[in-house]
């Protein structure tokens, strides 16, 4: 491993995908120094697990303000590229076992294990209208809403236009009465054994309510869920729902008249090769005008939300990856950032307040429009 890490800390080419223009780590990108890239994050665990730097509380947040945005994994050109971002959540797992997590992180996980959420909440602050929506008995689809969507007002939002396409275009679905975290960002911390807990009981209440087809709103529930089916039932994230209703004609879209440019979320993206869905969606609105970002697809900017960074936020100022990825798709001249991810929708809504000059909407909301 020593050659490899060597040879990560002298090449970088993943920080500079995109022309040699923009920096494509978002920690790198936030604050320009080598300790927050790739190359320079894994020399430096090197050098704490050999016993050459003592642990502090800046080694500490350089580790985990990776957000497993996985921009290295896809840009890098060494044969090793696959083992990256095992390598930086191993240390995060060394970190957390070893009591030497930031106080942020280890309250995020206490709260999953606690209350089923990273912000600690009770299960009765969770959206209040989703108490109104049919439970899972035998439906053609098990709606899994996660935390983002439950208990933050943003993916609350979406959530909701999710369920009313869902209606508008006839679909059978139910929601879990009492839903357990997917354990998506347990994983990414270096938490597996949360991550694998929070699967069992997943897996259980699936088995017990014999779940055929799984649709969640979340990329990132996404992610977890497509780890721990191992065929046992099928994933889908609810573009590929939307993009296989519109293929089949289930909904009737009219013109929009707007300007739109698109955010590839990494948990969809990187994580999983999904970038054509939400395009084929956006493309089947009469009149909408997709016009893209300099970096998209596999070479899109992250929000800056991943690995619990929605919540404890180590990559907030004036150059957080949200700000900059506004900036960008400011750039296009486009009316309205169209994104897919609750985790996305609020950290780049949370820039918007300041910035002004652009919406951000989730593609429900697009489709919602249209179909009225």
């Amino acid at each position: 491993m020593n050659l490899e890490l060597h040879r990560c800390f002298r090449c970088g080419w993943c920080k500079y995908p995109s022309g040699f223009e923009d920096y494509n780590c978002p920690s790198y990108a936030r604050f320009r120094f080598e300790s927050h890239s790739p190359g320079g994050r894994l020399w430096l665990i090197k050098a704490w697990l050999d016993k050459e730097i003592e642990w502090s509380d800046h080694l500490s947040e350089i580790l985990f303000s990776c957000v497993a945005c996985k921009n290295c994994v896809e840009n890098c050109k060494m044969d090793f590229r696959d083992e990256i971002l095992d390598w930086i959540i191993s240390a995060k797992s060394k970190a957390i076992e070893n009591g030497l997590a930031p106080p942020k992180v280890r309250d995020f996980l206490e709260n999953i294990l606690k209350y089923g959420n990273p912000w600690g909440l009770p299960r009765n602050k969770e959206a209040s209208w989703i108490k109104e929506l049919e439970r899972y008995k035998d439906q053609e689809f098990l709606l899994y809403l996660g935390c983002e969507c439950r208990y933050e007002e943003r993916g609350a939002r979406m959530a909701k236009n999710v369920v009313e396409v869902l209606k508008k275009a006839g679909i059978s679905f139910g929601v879990l009465d009492d839903e357990t975290c997917d354990g998506n960002e347990a994983l990414m911390l270096g938490e597996r054994g949360l991550f694998e807990e929070l699967a069992s009981k997943n897996l259980q209440k699936f088995r017990e309510l014999g779940v055929k087809r799984i649709v969640t709103i979340s990329p990132h529930a996404y992610n977890a869920m497509k780890k721990y089916a191992e065929g046992k039932f099928e994933v889908l994230h609810f573009t590929q729902l939307f993009s296989e209703l519109l293929r089949k004609r289930k909904l009737s879209l009219s013109e929009l008249e707007f300007k739109v440019t698109y955010h590839d979320p990494c948990f969809l993206g990187r994580h999983n090769g999904i970038y054509e869905d939400p395009r084929k969606i956006l493309k089947s609105v009469p009149g909408l005008k997709l016009v893209e970002m300099k970096r998209n697809r596999e070479n899109a900017f992250c929000c800056g939300g991943g690995s619990g960074n929605f919540v404890f936020d180590f990559l907030s100022g004036p150059s957080s990856p949200a700000r900059l990825r506004i900036k960008e798709a400011l750039g296009t001249g486009a009316e309205i950032l169209v994104v897919v991810c609750p985790i996305c929708k609020a950290m780049l809504e949370d820039v918007i307040k300041e910035e002004g000059r652009i919406e951000v909407k989730d593609i429900a909301e697009i489709v919602l429009i249209s179909a009225k």
